[in-house]
């Protein structure tokens, strides 16, 4: 049962309360008895960020507002204070939490933010010692926020955590079939339409580079269409997303260069899972955009049918394609997908996926990389959209002169291209497979933690679900 995050601005009496307050407002807080006004005024003389008074019926937080240098700052400062204050919380074995913003400034929803995010926990498979958090909701009761800018949030923040179990899911419990499925359920659960092609619709298709690389595995490749699309809808021609969902990647063939390298590869499908949680996340809070989703689904095994380096395969576009190292699986499953998006003659198109050790290597876990052709004012705003969640982008560059690299002698192109740049080419490589405007998202480095990075926990974090629903809502404003 995930967090609950309600609105009321009814305090009841003994009710566990967090107040936010700028350092030099605390002298006023009526909330506090005068006593408390002094103890708290000198915890926050010795520089001091949360304070907690015991009352024995409940508890009293006082978070004080953190300095920073601008507003999106200011926002992922009080969403860390958030992640520190549930630290505080557990301990207390606090039940309920009521927040109370005395700035003015809308905190309160930041706060929530940061707590709701740090509440998570995936312990489905755990039959022993599982240890959930106790707080089971959360009220904001500030009266200068909306009831309806709650129950947004908190369809958000319930679509990060769908994409969160979807990536934490092990393979044993994750086929390409059994995620479509997983899938078909979201889509019940907040009222997308879903279709799920078989393998012998997907070989009607010619899809040649999803059954490449399904060709080793002893299970079927699904390719799953979702679609929201509301009867006010803004755009008349679509935004779709494309995500990645290899559910389990060996390398195929081309193994894993190291023996721990694998271990976390069951991550290797949140793309797919991102996308499906942005169209959670959208159907949720009705939004007034008609939106695609496109997964293509396969795990990447080295059995013995499984695609070689050397082979060369037809694409669903008619190209060939000359596979030199099937661990770059990733962009033959996804090429397919962006070329069946052009059916839908669509406004734009994003995609996303783990794709890349380079991209992690070049920026670590603190961004994603992005790159494509839609042009600065779409980058731009979606830049911006990313700075305002904490979900930054940086954009690389996508210059002909690395088109160079995927060349081949012997087919139309190469899935792989020199030991430099690897994002770079790899988006070179996609790119050959649109006609329209793109944005291609790699997020091999903040997809999974393999240790705890505040709100975003560890393991899989659920990201871009924000960063797009913040960028596709202001497009629907």
């Amino acid at each position: 049962m995930p967090t609950q995050l309600k609105y009321d601005t009814s305090l009841t009496k003994n009710t566990d309360l967090a107040l936010i307050v700028a350092a030099d407002q605390v002298a006023q807080l009526s909330e506090l008895q005068p006593e408390e006004q002094q103890y708290v005024q000198r915890q926050v003389e010795q520089e001091s960020k949360l304070i907690s008074l015991n009352r024995f019926t409940h508890r009293v937080y006082v978070v004080v507002a953190p300095d920073a240098k601008n507003e999106n700052a200011r926002k992922e400062a009080i969403r860390q204070a958030g992640h520190t204050l549930l630290k505080q919380l557990k301990p207390d074995k606090v039940e309920n939490i009521s927040i109370l913003d005395k700035t003015g400034t809308g905190a309160g929803l930041y706060l929530a933010e940061g707590i709701y995010l740090s509440n998570y926990t995936y312990s489905k498979h755990k039959t022993k010692d599982a240890k959930p958090s106790p707080l089971q909701s959360i009220t904001l009761a500030d009266e200068q926020v909306a009831e309806q800018q709650v129950q947004e949030l908190a369809n958000v923040l319930e679509a990060v955590l769908e994409t969160r179990d979807l990536v934490n899911e092990p393979h044993s419990h994750q086929s390409a079939t059994q995620f479509s499925m997983q899938l078909e359920e979201l889509g019940d659960k907040a009222g997308f339409k879903t279709e799920v092609l078989d393998e012998l619709q997907i070989q009607s298709l010619k899809m040649g580079g999803l059954l490449a690389v399904n060709q080793g595995s002893e299970e079927p490749a699904t390719f799953t269409i979702m679609e929201w699309k509301p009867e006010n809808a803004k755009n008349s021609k679509p935004y779709v997303l494309v995500g990645k969902g290899v559910v389990y990647d060996t390398g195929g063939l081309s193994l894993k260069p190291t023996p721990n390298s694998m271990d976390f590869m069951k991550s290797d499908m949140a793309g797919a899972a991102a996308v499906a949680g942005i169209l959670y996340a959208a159907a949720k809070n009705k939004l007034p955009l008609h939106v695609i989703g496109l997964i293509p689904a396969t795990d990447n095994r080295p059995g013995g049918q499984a695609v070689a380096p050397g082979d060369v395969i037809t694409m669903f576009n008619g190209m060939t394609v000359e596979v030199m190292n099937t661990d770059a699986e990733g962009r033959l499953i996804l090429a397919d997908a962006l070329s069946f998006a052009k059916k839908y003659n669509p406004e734009l198109v994003l995609d996303f996926a783990t794709l890349t050790g380079s991209a992690m290597r070049a920026i670590g876990k603190e961004a994603s990389v992005a790159m494509g052709t839609a042009g600065d004012e779409i980058m731009g705003d979606l830049k911006k959209a990313g700075e305002e969640v904490h979900e930054r982008l940086v954009e690389f560059p996508l210059w002909d002169e690395y088109k160079k690299q995927i060349e081949s002698d012997v087919a139309d192109i190469k899935n792989l291209g020199g030991a430099d740049a690897g994002a770079i080419t790899a988006g070179k490589f996609l790119e050959v497979f649109t006609s329209y405007p793109w944005v291609h998202f790699d997020i091999a480095g903040t997809a999974y933690l393999q240790g705890e990075d505040s709100y975003r926990g560890k393991m899989g974090t659920g990201t871009c679900v924000r960063l797009i629903y913040n960028y596709l809502s202001a497009l629907a404003r």
